[in-house]
C-alpha cells in the first residue's frame, strides 16, 4: 500500500499509523491524548456524515468560505470519495486563481472538462480565472453564448471582438456573468445524466455571494427587458435586433439555475472555516447572506483543528486557547449553532494529489 503513496500521501499515512500504534511505554500519554479528544469533541461533531450524503438526493454541493481556509483541498477530497464510491462526479473550481490543478497536480488549464488522472469516474475544470488573453479563445462559449441568446451575436463578429471582450470584462460583474453562464452549461450536463454529483469549489465568501446575486439581478433585469420589448414591439428596427422570445428562455435558463441553487432536495452549501475568531465571525455573516440570497447552508467544516498533544510548547498553548475560544463561539452563534459540524484535523504536510486526497478525504467524509 505505501508503494502506491505519493511521499505527501505516506507521511499522511505514516502519521496516522503512529496516532493508531501506541506502545506500553507511552500509556500515559493516551490518557492526555483522550483528555483532549473529549473536549474537543464536545465542541464539534467528528462525523463527515458521508452516508448521509450519499443517500440523499442532492446532486451539487457547493463549498465556499473566506480565503485561505483549505476549500479547494477540501472540495477535492470530497469530489475524491464521490468518485471512489462508484458515482461520476464532477468538480468544478470557480475560483479566480488556478488552485484546483496544483490540489489534483493536473493541469486543468483552458476551462474545460478532463478526467482527473488516477480516479476513474472523476472529472475536473477550473473556470473561475478570467481574462483578456486566456477568455478570447473561449468567448463564443462564455458571454457570447449569453449575447446570441439575447439577439446580440451581431456585436461578437470576429472583427470586433476582442474590443467587446475588453470592454466586457472591464464591466463589474462580467466575471459572474461568464460563471453563471458556464454554471449554465454544467447543469446542462448535469440533466444529462453524465454526473451524479457535481462539486462546486468556489472564491472567497464575496464572490459566491456576488454569484448568487449577479444571477438574480441578471434573471430581473432580463424579465424587465422582455416586457419592454413586448411594448415596443411596434417598432420594427427594434424588433429585428432584439428577440423577445430569446431573452425569455435565457432568464428562465438563468431563473432554472437560481431555482437548483435554491432547492435544498438538489443543493447542498457547506460553510468551510478555521478555529479562528475572525473566521467564525465572517463564516456567521457568510450563513446569513445565503439564507438571505434563498440558499442556507446544512454543514460547517472547521478546518487545520489542532490534533491532541502530549506536550504543549508556549506557542500550541497559545494556539490552543484561542482555537478553544473560536470554536465555543460557534455553539453560541445564532446563525451556527444549528449546523452539522464536521472536524478536519490539520496536517503537517501541504494536501496534494490523489492519493493524499483519498486519505484526507477518508479522515474528513466518514
Amino acid at each position: 500500500m505505501a508503494a502506491l503513496l505519493n511521499p505527501t500521501a505516506r507521511r499522511l499515512a505514516v502519521a496516522a499509523s503512529r496516532r493508531l500504534a501506541t506502545p506500553p511505554a507511552v500509556e500515559p500519554l493516551v490518557a492526555h491524548w483522550s483528555t483532549q479528544a473529549r473536549h474537543n469533541s464536545s465542541l464539534v461533531e467528528v462525523n463527515g456524515g458521508f452516508a448521509e450524503m450519499v443517500a440523499g438526493t442532492q446532486r451539487y454541493y457547493v463549498l465556499g468560505g473566506k480565503g485561505g481556509v483549505g476549500k479547494t483541498s477540501l472540495a477535492a477530497s470530497l469530489a475524491v470519495k464521490f468518485a471512489n464510491h462508484g458515482e461520476p462526479t464532477l468538480i468544478v473550481s470557480m475560483h479566480p486563481a488556478n488552485s484546483l490543478g496544483d490540489t489534483l497536480e493536473q493541469d486543468l488549464s483552458g476551462g474545460k472538462i478532463v478526467p482527473v488522472n488516477g480516479v476513474d469516474s472523476l472529472f475536473a475544470a477550473e473556470v473561475g480565472h478570467v481574462n483578456a488573453k486566456e477568455e478570447s479563445s473561449s468567448f463564443p462559449s462564455s458571454m457570447s453564448n449569453i449575447l446570441g441568446k439575447i439577439g446580440l451575436s451581431v456585436l461578437a463578429d470576429p472583427m470586433g471582438i476582442n474590443k467587446l471582450h475588453e470592454m466586457l470584462l472591464k464591466t463589474p460583474g462580467s466575471g459572474e456573468a461568464v460563471a453563471i453562464s458556464k454554471l449554465m452549461q454544467i447543469v446542462e450536463l448535469q440533466e444529462s445524466n453524465k454526473f451524479r454529483r457535481v462539486v462546486l469549489d468556489t472564491g472567497a465568501t464575496g464572490h459566491t455571494l456576488n454569484l448568487l446575486s449577479a444571477a438574480t439581478l441578471m434573471g430581473k433585469f432580463l424579465s424587465m427587458a422582455n416586457k419592454a420589448l413586448n411594448v415596443a414591439s411596434s417598432y420594427p428596427a427594434l424588433k429585428s435586433v432584439f428577440d423577445p422570445a430569446k431573452i425569455d428562455e435565457l432568464r428562465q435558463q438563468i431563473a432554472g439555475v437560481c431555482d437548483i441553487m435554491q432547492d435544498p432536495q438538489l443543493t447542498e452549501f457547506l460553510i468551510l472555516t478555521i478555529p479562528t475568531v475572525m473566521a467564525i465571525a465572517e463564516s456567521s455573516r457568510f450563513h446569513a447572506s445565503l439564507k438571505k440570497d434563498g440558499a442556507p447552508a446544512t454543514r460547517l467544516i472547521i478546518n487545520q483543528v489542532l490534533p491532541p498533544s502530549a506536550s504543549e510548547c508556549r506557542f500550541c498553548g497559545v494556539k490552543r486557547k484561542e482555537e478553544t475560544r473560536a470554536l465555543n463561539m460557534i455553539s453560541a452563534d445564532p446563525e451556527l449553532g444549528g449546523l452539522k459540524l464536521i472536524q478536519a484535523p490539520l496536517q503537517d504536510v501541504e494536501v496534494k494529489g490523489v492519493p493524499a486526497l483519498r486519505f484526507f478525504g477518508d479522515v474528513v467524509w466518514k
